[in-house]
């Protein structure tokens, strides 16, 4: 699969199958993380693979109750980072960047094996820490939930999410966040 097609095909399916998650497959997540550009090449992102039932369990105790379709996921893996990881330079700080970037390729190497990674922020963030031993002082920015897509729509999902189940949702013209040169507030292409 090209990565154009990989970009294409990544689809946020929330009606998941489990599927055998195996160190193998974790290890060429993290070899795909690991490639990933960052600031000064100072690779802030981390990254909690979860697979074992009970701690999957633990986790999905964490999740916010639209997320109660995440409870057939296959895996979660929590994305950290805090940032004094990675550069900062004046006011800028790049570590949530960067490790947006180091997800990405994961998300992207998950859709290429043909399964299903779905970024979620509806989690308790404290107890995911908790759960995962996650220092305190490092920030989860995202929980991405993977498994297997079903063609059977399960019954937890509500009509919104069915209906993004069927047809991708609307995604934004490109007049809508694409300028050339200059930005122009009143930009129509």
């Amino acid at each position: 699969m090209e990565i154009k097609e990989a970009i294409e095909k990544r689809r946020a399916y929330r009606s998941l199958e489990k599927v055998l998650i195996t160190e193998d497959t974790i290890q060429d997540l993290a070899e795909c993380a690991q490639l990933a550009p960052s600031c000064f090449n100072n690779q802030p992102w981390r990254f909690v693979f979860v697979h074992n039932e009970e701690v999957l369990h633990s986790v999905f105790d964490a999740l916010s109750p639209s997320n109660k379709w995440a409870h057939s996921a296959s895996m979660v893996i929590a994305v950290f980072t805090k940032k004094e990881l990675d550069c900062i330079t004046k006011e800028r700080e790049y570590s949530f960047f960067d490790t947006g970037m180091a997800a990405a390729f994961v998300i992207l190497r998950v859709t290429e094996l043909k399964l299903v990674a779905h970024p979620i922020a509806g989690f308790d963030e404290q107890k995911i820490k908790s759960i995962l031993r996650i220092p305190k002082d490092m920030r989860v920015l995202t929980l991405v939930i993977v498994g297997k897509h079903s063609k059977e729509i399960k019954p937890v999902l509500s009509e919104t999410q069915v209906e993004s189940e069927r047809k991708r949702p609307e995604r934004l013209p490109l007049n809508k966040f694409m300028y050339i040169n200059r930005y122009k507030e009143d930009y129509n292409g």
